[in-house]
This record gives C-alpha cells, sequence and structure tokens, in this order.
C-alpha cells in the first residue's frame, strides 16, 4: 500500500517525545536518589548493579504513570481529536457501502456450552441490528479429544437448528491443529478468506455487540488506509473474588490507561488477537508469520502472534487503530490465579520470542518495536525485581558480616566513608508507591468527573472497592514476580509448554493452589528466617515481600473461590456498571433441556437421533486407517472407556461406524452399558418428555459442515 502522510503522525511524534523526556527526567531522578541512598554511593559493582536495576524498574513503573495522565488529560478534554471514531458522524458512518465479515471463534477443548452461548448472544445482537447478512459465524475447533467436539458439533448443530442458521453458521475442526491457533485462522483464511471484506477474532469467552460490529465494518470501509481496528474489552460476568477483582481494576481503571496508550500509538498501535477487526486481503498478503530460525526459543513457531501481525501490517503501509470508545466489546477473566498464572506462562514464552524479531526484523516501524519491548518487560520486569532483592540481601550481608571496606575502589589513596541516609530512603519509596497509586487516585476522579459514580455502586463503595483493590493487588504482586521469574527461566531454557483449553468457571482446590504456590513459600520462609538472623531491620524491609509469599496457597484458595465473589457481590463491592444496568448481550442464551444432557460427547452422539444424523453427515467419506470392526464391536460390548482417545476419536470420524452403533445400541440389553444409558435418558425425558426412536433420513434443515 502507498504510504502517505497521514495528520495523525505529527501529532504522534509530538506526544511520544514529550512522553519520552517526562519518563526519562522521572527515572534520572529516580535512579540519582537511589545512588544516594546507597552507602557507597555506587562506588561498587554491587551498588552499580542496583542502580541500575532500580532505574530500569521505576522507567517502567513511571512509563505507567504517564500513560494513565495522558488518559486523563484526553478523556477529561473530550476525546481523542485524531482517533477514528471522532473523524465521522453517525450519518457518514450508516452511508458506507456494505461488505461482508466473518466472525470467527477458535476453539481448542473449551467449556462447550459458555462458548456456543457466547456466540450465539453475538449472533442475536447481530441479527438484532437488522443488517446481519453481511456476517457470518465460523466455530474453528482444533479440539483432539472426541467427546469434546462431538459435543462442539452437536451445540452447533442445535444452534443453527434454533435461529435457522444454515448458511450463516458454519463448524470446521482441523484433522491436524498445527501451529494452534494462528494456523487454524491461517487455514480458515486459505479455505474461505477471499469471500469476506473483513473478519474479526472472538476468544471463547469473548463478546461483541452487534451494533459495534457494524460499526467497525463501517469504519474500515470509511478508512481504507486501517488494516486491523482493535476494541479495548470490559471483562464481566465476573463470579469468583479473583476474577471480580480483575473486573473491578479494569472498569475503574482501565479507561484511564487504554485512552494514553491509544494517544501515544493513534495509528501505530498494537493487536491483541481478539476483539479487533481485520482487512482480510492485507492481513493474507501481508502477516503470514514464518516460524523463527533461530536457536532455543528463538526457533520454532512464534507463539504471540498478535503483535507480530500489528507490526507486520504497519510494515506494509496500513494502520494499526485502538479505539477505546467502541463500546460494546468484552471478555471475562480467568477465575484463579493459578488459571491467570497458567495462561501467562504461554504468554511469557511468546513475548520473549519477540526480542529476535525486534533484533532482526526489518522495516518494522518505532512505535511497533516499542510495542515489542513494552510486551517484553511485563514479564522480564520480575526477574530483574527479583535480582534487585538478591543483590540487596548480598549488600545488606556483606555490610553486617564482613568488616567495611574504606577502600572499595581500586588505586585510591583516600578512603569512603559509608553514608546512610533513612529519611531519603523514605523519600525514595514514598515516590515509587506515588507513582503506582496515584494513577488509582486519577481514575477515582475520571469517573466522579464523567458521572459514572452510579455505575460503581456510589462514591462509598467505589471509594472501598479501590482500597480492597490495591490491598488484593499488594498481596499477589510478590507471587506474580516470583512466577514470571520463572516462566522468563523456563522460556529462557526453552522448556516445553502444554497447549491446552482454559478453565473458566471451576474452584481452585487446595493441591493445584500447593502445586504452584509451595516452592515460593518455603523460599519466602527461608528468607525471612535469615533476614530475621541477620539483622531486624531488613527483617522488617522484606516483610512486604516475603508475607505475600507466605500466603500464597490460602489467598490463592480463598480468591478462587465462587462464594467468596458471591458474598463480595450481595455486598456492593466490585460492582460495576453493566452489573448495575445489564445489557442484554451480556445474558447468555441458555439451550434448554438438550435431549441426552449430561451425558458424556461420545454417548450423546452415539445415542441422540437427531444428533447421531447430524454427526455421520459431518463426518469425513473417508475411512481412517483402524479395524474399525473389531472397535464399534468393543464399543458395543464395553463402552467407550474399552477404547483410547485415538480409537474413540477414528470411531468418531468414521460416519458408517457412528450410524452402525446408533441402530445396535438402541437394540442393546437393559443391563448393558447402551441400554443403561439409555434409560438414564428415558428418566430425564428426550424432546417433550419423550425418548424419540432414530430418524431415517437427515432431517430437514440439517447443516453441513464446511
Amino acid at each position: 500500500m502507498g504510504e502517505r502522510r497521514a495528520p495523525w503522525r505529527r501529532a504522534a511524534l509530538v506526544r511520544r517525545i514529550v512522553f519520552a523526556l517526562l519518563v526519562s527526567g522521572q527515572t534520572l531522578v529516580g535512579a540519582y536518589y537511589m545512588l544516594t541512598v546507597l552507602p557507597y554511593h555506587g562506588d561498587t559493582g554491587v551498588e552499580r548493579a542496583l542502580a541500575i536495576l532500580f532505574g530500569v524498574l521505576f522507567g517502567w513503573i513511571s512509563a505507567g504513570f504517564w500513560t494513565a495522565v495522558f488518559g486523563f488529560i484526553v478523556r477529561r478534554t473530550g476525546g481523542d481529536r485524531h482517533s477514528l471514531l471522532r473523524r465521522h458522524d453517525s450519518a457518514a458512518l450508516a452511508s458506507a457501502p456494505p461488505a461482508r465479515c466473518a466472525v470467527l471463534m477458535p476453539l481448542y477443548h473449551e467449556p462447550v456450552e459458555r462458548s456456543i452461548a457466547g456466540l450465539e448472544a453475538v449472533y442475536q445482537s447481530i441479527e438484532a441490528t437488522g443488517r446481519g447478512d453481511g456476517f457470518d459465524l465460523f466455530i474453528l475447533s482444533d479440539s483432539r479429544d472426541p467427546d469434546v467436539w462431538l459435543a462442539e458439533q452437536a451445540a452447533w448443530y442445535r444452534l443453527c437448528m434454533r435461529h435457522r442458521g444454515c448458511g450463516r453458521i458454519f463448524y470446521r475442526r482441523r484433522r491436524v491443529n498445527a501451529r494452534h491457533k494462528t494456523g487454524n485462522i491461517d487455514d480458515f483464511l486459505r479455505r474461505w478468506g477471499r469471500r469476506y471484506d473483513y473478519f474479526i477474532v472472538l476468544d471463547a469467552d469473548s463478546l461483541v455487540r452487534g451494533e459495534t460490529l457494524l460499526r467497525m465494518v463501517q469504519l474500515m470501509q470509511l478508512e481504507p488506509q486501517v488494516g486491523i481496528l482493535q476494541t479495548a474489552p470490559r471483562i464481566v460476568n465476573a463470579r469468583t473474588a479473583f476474577a471480580r477483582t480483575q473486573q473491578f481494576a479494569n472498569h475503574a481503571y482501565g479507561p484511564l490507561f487504554t485512552a494514553g496508550l491509544a494517544a501515544l500509538q493513534l495509528g501505530e498501535a498494537v493487536y491483541w488477537g481478539h476483539n479487533a477487526m481485520i482487512r482480510t486481503a492485507a492481513f493474507m498478503r501481508h502477516c503470514g508469520l514464518r516460524r523463527l530460525r533461530g536457536f532455543g526459543l528463538f526457533r520454532g513457531p512464534i507463539l504471540s502472534h498478535d503483535f507480530v501481525e500489528a507490526a507486520f501490517m504497519g510494515r506494509a503501509g496500513y494502520e494499526v487503530w485502538l479505539e477505546p470508545e467502541l463500546d460494546g466489546s468484552y471478555e471475562e477473566s480467568p477465575p484463579s490465579l493459578v488459571d491467570d498464572l497458567a495462561r501467562d506462562r504461554r504468554w511469557a514464552k511468546g513475548n520473549l520470542q519477540h526480542l529476535w524479531l525486534l533484533a532482526g526484523g526489518r522495516g518494522l516501524r518505532t512505535a511497533h518495536r516499542l510495542g515489542f519491548v513494552n510486551g517484553i518487560l511485563s514479564y522480564l520486569s520480575s526477574p530483574l525485581w527479583f535480582a534487585f532483592l538478591v543483590l540487596a540481601a548480598v549488600e545488606t550481608t556483606r555490610l553486617t558480616l564482613w568488616p567495611i571496606n574504606y577502600f572499595p575502589a581500586a588505586h585510591t589513596l583516600f578512603p569512603l566513608w559509608p553514608q546512610w541516609h533513612p529519611e531519603w530512603a523514605v523519600r525514595l519509596a514514598g515516590s515509587t508507591a506515588f507513582l503506582l497509586f496515584f494513577p488509582k487516585l486519577l481514575a477515582l476522579a475520571d469517573i466522579a468527573a464523567g458521572a459514572r459514580l452510579h455505575g460503581f455502586g456510589g462514591a462509598r463503595r467505589l471509594g472501598a472497592g479501590v482500597l480492597l483493590e490495591i490491598l488484593i493487588s499488594t498481596l499477589l504482586a510478590p507471587i506474580r514476580m516470583l512466577s514470571h521469574t520463572r516462566f522468563v527461566l523456563e522460556a529462557v531454557f526453552n522448556a516445553r509448554l502444554q497447549w491446552a483449553g482454559q478453565n473458566r468457571g471451576a474452584d481452585t482446590r487446595w493441591g493445584a493452589a500447593l502445586w504452584n504456590h509451595a516452592p515460593g513459600s518455603v523460599l519466602a520462609g527461608a528468607w525471612a528466617g535469615f533476614a530475621w538472623w541477620l539483622k531486624p531491620l531488613y527483617f522488617a524491609w522484606s516483610l512486604p515481600v516475603a508475607v505475600p509469599l507466605l500466603l500464597a496457597a490460602p489467598t490463592s484458595v480463598l480468591l478462587g473461590r465462587r462464594a467468596v465473589g458471591e458474598r463480595l457481590r450481595t455486598r456492593g463491592l466490585f460492582t460495576v456498571p453493566p452489573e448495575v444496568v445489564p445489557e442484554d448481550l451480556l445474558r447468555l442464551p441458555e439451550e434448554g433441556a438438550a435431549w441426552g444432557r449430561g451425558l458424556r460427547g461420545f454417548d450423546a452422539a452415539v445415542l441422540d437421533p437427531q444428533g447421531n444424523v447430524a454427526h455421520v453427515a459431518l463426518a469425513p467419506r473417508r475411512a481412517p486407517a483402524a479395524d474399525l470392526g473389531r472397535l464399534r464391536r468393543r464399543c458395543l460390548a464395553a463402552g467407550p472407556d474399552a477404547l483410547d482417545r485415538e480409537e474413540l476419536g477414528n470411531l468418531a470420524s468414521h460416519g458408517p461406524s457412528l450410524a452402525w452403533l446408533h441402530r445396535e445400541a438402541w437394540r442393546a440389553a437393559p443391563d448393558s452399558y447402551w441400554g443403561r444409558r439409555l434409560d438414564r435418558c428415558a428418566r430425564r425425558g428426550g424432546p417433550g418428555g419423550d425418548v424419540v426412536a432414530s430418524p431415517d433420513g437427515v432431517p430437514e434443515g440439517t447443516p453441513v459442515q464446511s
């Protein structure tokens, strides 16, 4: 695409220069004060390392502080005049020519009912706009477990039947799930991408209002230079205390930070991998991801693909925009700290891979390179903090146990007297706390000035929520620090990652909490004991980090319980606007009493009369290379548990075998495995309360897999 000088580029340059001067100036002052606090003022190797680490960490905090300040200014001055939404009024948007858009939901072992219910809510919202003909929905499955993908197919089939969605809602499961989510989307684009002007990717827990999707299409139509349009999703439907904390922080503080980030990035924003609209032709032409050809961590598929795709889109001359004012975009939070950290483990390795692209990526824009740096530091800051604590322990031990070295520098005739300035240390700690917590006060001021207090339950409940959130985030910070340090080390040594679906709602169990947090608690206990033995003052200094680590397991269990989250909700704590004024989109539809509900996916595929016909129609025509006759007979005699996962997958992938099992299972003896399952369905009742006989043919309107 030909390059042209957009008006926003000058504003972006000025803003970034001001931002860089503020952050660098503040960091230099902080590093200077750190040097004055140290006994030898940086004349030893350990102290110089401490000053450097502190400077990097202080600069990282300073960048977040000024991002929030920029966001506050933008929001309180009526919004960013350079944003896409400010360029077009409602009449211009309505006049945009129609376009074709695909809504994609990649799945991999996700909770089936929740995922399909979310997609159904999005479909209904699109239909309510009256412009639904321009949108097609695709479920792109990479699930390997037959019970899971058979349940996905059945849920998709019922969804199509409920809404007459044949030809509008499609399901496809890849036989080979190469390159995970990225490969899944690429597979779709190769097969059907040319049919659509745009596509939007939804996570399994994503929700986007139909009006928002329509508005995004209109903006893309009026702005042909835009390659990616990213929304700022708000967290909803939180149940556990941990998720409610994340949800509250996202609604209370998120608007400030996203507004500031958007003001600094403008048309060179990043892409977060979901809830964003993408220009299909440009993406297919410029955003293909090759395998990294380096060593260790830097060899193989790119794990965190979204930042890279945005950078490639920018390199091709297209703009990437983050639009915080595009409301109606939602996602859900992991229900527990354990699940949140499991996701971070994958993201840590993916973001560290960007070091290779940062060094060797040709033609990438500076803004997108800085986006890589931001993502890298999101995880690298933890081992830097850990290294700072280790060096501080070394310095304290040396000053306590060893005689004072009055000549730390070589070849000098004059002694250096160590100096302690505890009052300066207090000031430095206070300055760091100010940078951390002042943005939260700015968020409170923004909420009050914007007349949004009612959405948070009033001023008193909002204030109590902020104080409780600060307490919880303070407890979680050391736990995240130690976990992220481990993840970074695993990434450096190229430890293998397990790719699996995410837990979307189960409570945290003590076993999982202890398994994840016990090593850190043991380390913290040893550190605190050493600090007490070394020096009581140093012990007191270690407590803000050691105590949260010692309490990590009970904290994780407590925050990961839905009952605790419900108590917070009933007391009005962590209230957010979507709970005060609920939106129809967030009321996920319930499917009702499906035939055979409660059965495992394979059992339902065999026994459900209409479902079996649908599964048979979807099965590939080519038989798998297996002794299907032997597998069928064993499955009929002893049930699916007599087969391993691969054997069960072979049966589930063969239409004639599913049809044969259906006929024979309905004739099975009452005391057999299948007879007991049929009796269970009869007691629960089929459609209309009765068990129905198997149909002879495909029901009218049965959709066929693309």
